[in-house]
């Protein structure tokens, strides 16, 4: 089986690609600070560049699983998302709400891809 871990530290891989199925951890902001339309582009910008890691785009995207920490930022995160996504290969996609390890968070995504 061939495996290949990218990024991270001892704790966790920024991504892992196994028989062409590709993982990426649970991405939040660098600034935690910000709202949630800079932490969504922010976060988008941290999974093109772990794509580009994995020598692939979003357009190979599989599934993309969302969590927010408050459901009410549901309308200007999908403002991003959908300015972001690339609309002739949507990925499936899952968004829920849920407490997030930090409360500064906004929101966190994991996707899956295949190369």
């Amino acid at each position: 089986m061939n495996l290949q871990r990218l990024g991270g530290n001892a704790r966790y891989s920024l991504c892992v690609i196994c028989e062409g199925r590709i993982e990426t951890a649970g991405i939040v902001a660098r600034d935690p600070e910000q709202g949630i339309g800079a932490q969504t582009r922010d976060v988008l910008q941290q999974l093109d560049d772990i794509l580009a890691m994995a020598l692939v785009d979003k357009s190979r995207l599989t599934r993309v699983q969302i969590w927010l920490a408050d459901m009410a930022d549901f309308e200007v995160m999908n403002e991003v998302y959908d300015a972001w996504v690339d609309r002739a290969n949507p990925p499936v996609r899952a968004c829920v709400g849920a407490a997030l390890a930090d409360s500064r968070y906004r929101l966190e995504i994991q996707a899956s891809a295949v190369s």
